[in-house]
């Protein structure tokens, strides 16, 4: 066969070509060109031919607008080929480009007096080149109006609150810590943005006098207060000549509003200092400063007179105080429980803005509650809007209610809303403790969670609040509680209902001992025996339907209904609804009403979906007033639901804890049918704060006395310490929830002047660090590391420095090794009474003493011993103090024996006065001896002689001090008291090379030693200090810095950031991209989504949000299996690469939290399979199906923004269509408090 030569493959062959839109660095792929073509060109204006296609739509619009006749309505395809046909080619457009922006503008010169135009003049502007590619500043240009809401992800965010240029007050506070900065002639003076700043010249000074009159004629307005000089400088504190003599501000706002709370009245600004800590160096050191709500606040209406908002009710103190620290512009933080009022803030928040025509942002953790608020809001302000993942309504409002997670995307990509903003609400932050409700906790906001709170934030506070926080809590209930123990289960005991704790707090013994004595009763003989604790937690679905049948006929009997019934499980919720079925607990009036409203809300259904067996069955319970709440339940039943149970027609409503949140839905009467629930890895007796939370519901405002609380008691009465616990125990403190995740590191990475570190150092976790009290301390350390006297290291002294270092290191050593003598139970027994011990402190130098009395407190141990002494040292505790300061008992081990004639002391030996446990004991009378010492310190006995058995113990030790003068058997840790961990063995070893390497040394011998050791240990203490503070204020300190390290190096080895940490394509992708981001770029980029159509990428993407369990086998297609194999693999190797990299997450697990048990529901749903069929499919319920569904859209939204980076637009629009597929009936239904 003949050999083939076949040329060099060409730029033909390969019809790929790269094309630059613009200057813009964009690239386009272009895939196919026309057939016997050039490729197009490289580059599109202004330096390139123009694009080949061009888009005739706006032309076609203008000569429409111009002449209508010309496109007649029933032959438009005529029209276009007409207009085709006589279309004026226009070739000068294309050299068109957008014109740069102006580097200048005109000014317009007035007359000051008559305000007569005069003149124009040219001005510079400022900053024309930033823009939001390039600049974080609020000075950049605006973007396009098309990225103005949500951002765009190559915009560089604004710069987060906290990290702005320093202020001058600022400027002025760390100068003084400097010493080269002329406060006379190098002020600021003029303010950025303006043309005339501040004079700070005598001169002016005193013109300034004349016009101050004036201005305090303005203080009885409360708007602007004092503006004395001389009142300035004793607020602040400063009598020195260097301070300015006006005060000095960024904003006309900081001369007028900046503190509307320090008024002139003496009451006023008595109160204020109340709600202050005292001094501006303890402010500085909390951020969170608590405001005083126990005294009335009698001046609220003179001090804000025109209040933004007005309520038909009084306001209670709290929430005065919580507007006034709005209208004075701060940051805060209400905690108040259910019904207390919190909602007041936020609206006048809302208010404020509105007034000041700025712009508000409500934000929620889930949304289902943003939803209810947005419509208590529009009824409120009006303008009103609402962005939730898959809803845009009104997004040009001045107030915005979005989930949190919507809030974060907008902060990272620029959104042009953050510079009108005034106020962020976060409402029920307490929320982003749970992890089932938490969004990305990384949502900049983290930290600032706490129980049953609501939280106001100035708007450039938003990323990292590290600046005051007015923190406003009441524990004051509006309606106060009454716990309750139920034991009823029939009609003769329906009676049984024992309260527990009263509506003042109080916890009643006696109740609790009453229900159980109920319980004893109706229980067997044999269980009778075993008490309480012999009751299990489950009772049959038989004995559960009597006792609630027999306690909602009592309660309705009462007129204790509305009742939510709290119940921690969902099949549950369910059983306990429909075993009611023989109880009707409305009236015909009730029935028409619920009847009428039930099939006005689902009339918007397809008819099929009115048909679904949960409506039906919810139906019928209706109609009766019983009701079923939980994630289970349809989304827009779930709506119908609690709209029916605020009007009150809904008498009983099976509820799981997540009802307990949000809108504010109080009723009668809250049942607890356990006081246990399984958190995801066990069952546990419900936390305080959990219990506070769902308890809160009972007790309408204004309509009950008091709110009724009823734990059930189906198998018998829980412990009382647990109920105890429960209703009185402290709320779990709460922790920081700051997690690093791969998208908000590239999101930082990608704007140079951002720092992932900065961002660490101001979360949650890091609010121990108080870096400006470390700063202040460090400058004090070093002048006074400065100012020591320099050391002596010549001669004899000239291995002084390694001394101190060698003796510190045997000190830490031998204490770690005697705790670890002390925590072991042959170490006790050691030092146990009679044992001879080798003591060393201020008073003794390896002095013998023998054990009387060990302590029986664990954690500081004292040991009673009697210690032989010099003649007329008993009681001198301070002498000795120069030799102990130098640690001779480390190298030298000769035993004290007294001079003159030998006493004795009784003292309390910490663990650290005792340097060896010897091998002798010896046999002492212990009380004998304590009792005899302790009568001898009496003044009248002082003089008598020891008792016998003193004598004898002193003179036995004396006689062991001189048998072994130069040093004593002692008990080796190891060998004897045989602790053989390593740390024991390792530190044992050490301590005699140290102990060895100590006798070398030369400057013990020096004469002047004692004298320089001294000098040295402070030096060295001083400078210990120093350098464990600067390393608190560096980046190394960072508790999740090595993590930090761990994730940057996954995604270095997944190409996603070079090794300069410089954001590459994958990076840009993965921003796009909220949760599972390194397993959904990884399968963008290996192409295992493109061949497949666009159903099944929608079945296969739902692993990513479903996350429960299922028992039932989906049935798929081979295509499939084979994708679902592929996500497993690239799964396996990213979790087995974080493993590598150091990130505590095994494979598996990284691998398990990938569920596809949605596969074929999602598949069916996507090919247009009705919702009642794809029930069927699975045991999973409607609303979870629902929900992943509505999830799984927003992935798809994310997945095609990925494409459109990478190039693949074919990717792109199989997922359009697959998101098209997916968004349609009950599924996507609008919410019922949208319309």
């Amino acid at each position: 066969m003949d050999r083939m030569n076949v040329p060099p493959a060409g730029p033909v062959d390969l019809p790929l070509s790269l094309l630059e839109m613009g200057c813009s660095g964009r690239f386009e792929l272009i895939t196919h060109p026309i057939p016997n073509q050039p490729l197009p060109p490289q580059s599109t204006l202004p330096h390139g031919l123009p694009p080949t296609s061009l888009s005739l739509e706006t032309e076609v619009e203008k000569q429409f607008l111009r002449d209508a006749a010309w496109l007649p309505i029933h032959d438009t395809d005529f029209a276009f080929q007409k207009f085709l046909k006589y279309r004026k080619v226009n070739v000068d457009s294309l050299i068109n480009c957008t014109p740069s922006s102006l580097h200048s503008g005109v000014s317009v010169v007035r007359d000051p007096t008559t305000g007569m135009l005069l003149d124009f003049t040219e001005v510079l502007l400022e900053n024309t080149s930033l823009s939001a590619k390039n600049s974080l500043s609020l000075q950049r240009q605006p973007g396009p109006p098309s990225e103005s809401l949500r951002g765009s992800n190559t915009n560089y965010p604004f710069l987060p609150g906290g990290m702005e240029e320093l202020t001058l007050d600022q400027i002025q506070k760390k100068s003084e810590l400097e010493e080269d900065i002329d406060f006379e002639n190098d002020l600021l003076r003029i303010p950025p943005g303006l043309k005339v700043g501040m004079d700070f010249t005598d001169k002016d000074a005193k013109i300034a006098k004349a016009e101050v009159n004036l201005m305090s004629l303005l203080s009885t307005l409360n708007d602007i207060t004092y503006l004395q000089p001389e009142a300035e400088e004793k607020e602040e504190g400063k009598g020195s000549k260097e301070a300015p003599k006006l005060p000095r501000t960024n904003s006309l706002e900081d001369l007028g509003i900046k503190d509307v709370v320090s008024s002139s009245t003496p009451s006023e600004k008595g109160k204020d200092d109340k709600s202050k800590p005292k001094g501006n160096s303890e402010e500085n050191k909390k951020w969170a400063v608590p405001v005083n709500i126990t005294s009335p606040c009698d001046d609220f209406y003179k001090r804000i007179p025109n209040p933004a908002f007005k309520w038909p009710f009084e306001l209670d103190v709290f929430q005065k105080q919580a507007v006034l620290r709005l209208e004075a512009h701060d940051s805060v933080f209400v905690a108040a429980h259910t019904s207390a009022g919190k909602t007041v803030v936020a609206e006048y928040a809302i208010a404020l803005s509105q007034k000041h025509m700025t712009r508000t942002i409500y934000t929620s953790p889930i949304k289902a509650l943003s939803n209810q608020k947005f419509r208590d809001f529009k009824n409120t302000f009006g303008d009103v809007g609402l962005l939730t993942g898959d809803v845009q309504l009104s997004p040009e409002s001045s107030c915005l209610i979005m989930t949190t997670e919507i809030l974060r995307s907008m902060l990272y990509n620029g959104s042009e809303v953050i510079r009108d903003l005034e106020w962020v609400i976060f409402d029920e932050v307490h929320y982003i403790n749970d992890a089932e409700v938490r969004n990305d906790p990384n949502c900049f906001l983290e930290g600032l969670c706490g129980r049953r709170v609501f939280i106001k934030i100035r708007a450039h506070l938003l990323i990292f609040i590290k600046k005051h926080i007015y923190v406003i809590s009441t524990m004051k209930r509006p309606v106060p509680l009454e716990h309750y123990l139920y034991t009823g289960n029939s009609t003769k005991t329906q009676k049984e209902m024992f309260l527990l704790m009263d509506a003042t707090g109080n916890f009643l013994t006696k109740g609790y001992y009453a229900a159980v004595d109920a319980k004893k009763e109706r229980t067997s003989k044999h269980a009778q025996s075993f008490g309480t604790k012999s009751t299990s937690h489950n009772t049959s679905a038989s004995q559960d339907r009597s006792v609630w049948l027999t306690l909602l006929h009592f309660l309705s009997q009462r007129q204790q209904t509305p009742v939510v019934a709290f119940t921690f499980s969902r099949t549950r919720c369910d059983d306990n609804a429909r075993s009611l079925d023989s109880m009707d607990m409305t009236t015909s009036i009730e029935k028409a009403e619920i009847h009428s409203f039930f099939q006005k809300s689902l009339s918007r259904l397809r008819g099929g979906d009115r048909q679904l067996p949960q409506i039906l069955v919810m139906r019928d319970l209706l109609k009766r007033g019983i009701a079923v709440h939980h994630s289970g339940i349809l989304p827009i039943l779930k709506e119908v639901i609690e709209m029916l149970f605020s009007r009150g027609l809904v008498k009983v409503l099976f509820a799981t804890e997540t009802f307990a949140m949000g809108v504010n839905m109080p009723a009668r009467t809250v049942v607890f049918d356990s006081i246990r629930k399984h958190d995801g890895t066990g069952f546990r007796n419900l936390l305080p704060g959990e219990y506070i939370q769902m308890a809160g519901r009972a007790g309408r405002r204004g309509l009950d006395a008091t709110g009724t609380v009823i734990i059930l008691c189906k198998a018998g009465v829980q412990e009382m310490s647990d109920l105890r616990v429960m209703m009185l125990g402290k709320p779990t403190t709460l922790q920081s929830q700051f997690r690093l995740t791969y998208t908000m590191i590239l999101n930082l990475l990608r704007v140079e002047a951002l720092r992932v570190t900065d961002m660490m150092r101001r979360s949650f976790s890091e609010s121990h660090r108080d870096t400006q009290a470390h700063e202040k301390r460090i400058s004090e350390l070093k002048k006074m590391v400065s100012s020591l006297p320099p050391l002596d290291t010549e001669g004899q002294l000239s291995d002084m420095l390694p001394y101190y270092h060698t003796v510190t290191e045997l000190r830490t050593t031998t204490e770690a090794l005697q705790r670890a003598i002390l925590e072991s139970v042959n170490g006790l027994k050691a030092l146990s009474v009679g044992r001879v011990v080798l003591v060393n402190n201020k008073q003794h130098l390896n002095a013998l003493g023998v054990i009387l009395q060990v302590s029986s407190d664990s954690v500081n141990r004292t040991f009673t011993a009697l210690i032989i002494c010099e003649k007329g040292n008993e009681e001198r505790e301070g002498e000795g103090k120069e030799n102990n300061n130098t640690f001779p008992h480390f190298y030298n081990t000769a035993l004290f024996i007294p001079e003159g004639p030998c006493s004795h002391t009784v003292q309390k030996l910490k663990l650290q006065d005792i340097s060896a446990i010897t091998v002798k004991t010896l046999k002492v009378i212990p009380d004998r001896i304590i009792d005899n010492y302790n009568k001898r310190q009496q003044p009248r006995f002082r003089l008598d002689p020891p008792g016998q058995a003193i004598s004898t113990a002193t003179q036995e030790l004396l006689r062991l001090a001189e048998a072994n003068s130069s040093g004593i058997a002692t008990l080796d840790p190891v060998n004897d008291l045989q602790l053989k961990s390593v740390d024991v063995v390792e530190d044992s070893m050490r301590v005699r090379v140290l102990q060895d390497i100590l006798r070398e040394f030369n400057c013990i011998h020096s004469p002047t030693f004692a004298e320089q050791f001294a000098l040295v240990k402070e030096r060295m203490s001083v400078q210990e200090e120093l350098d464990r503070l600067l390393f608190l204020v560096s980046d190394q300190s960072l508790s999740l810095l090595p993590e930090y390290h761990q994730r940057i190096k996954v995604l270095q080895s997944l190409q996603y950031v070079d090794s300069s940490g410089a954001v590459q394509l994958k990076g840009r992708v993965a921003c796009q991209i909220s949760s599972h981001e390194l397993l959904l770029t990884e399968l963008l980029f290996e192409n295992v989504l493109s061949p497949l159509a666009p159903e099944d990428s929608a079945a296969l993407l739902s692993c990513l949000v479903f996350t429960q369990n299922t028992q039932v086998e989906p049935h798929i297609t081979s295509t499939l299996k084979e994708g679902i194999d592929r996500v497993l693999s690239v799964a396996k190797r990213i979790g087995e690469l974080q493993r590598d990299c150091g990130i505590p997450q095994t494979a598996e697990e990284f691998v398990g939290q990938f569920k596809f048990g949605l596969t074929e529901v999602v598949y069916c749903w996507a090919r247009g399979m009705p919702f009642a069929e794809i029930a069927q499919l699975t045991d999973v319920q409607e609303g979870t199906v629902v929900r992943c569904i509505q999830r799984l859209d927003e992935v798809l939204k994310e997945v095609r923004q990925a494409a459109r980076i990478v190039g693949d637009s074919v990717l792109g629009s199989k997922m359009e269509k697959a998101s098209l597929a997916i968004r349609r009936d009950i599924v996507f239904t609008a919410s019922l408090y949208t319309h």
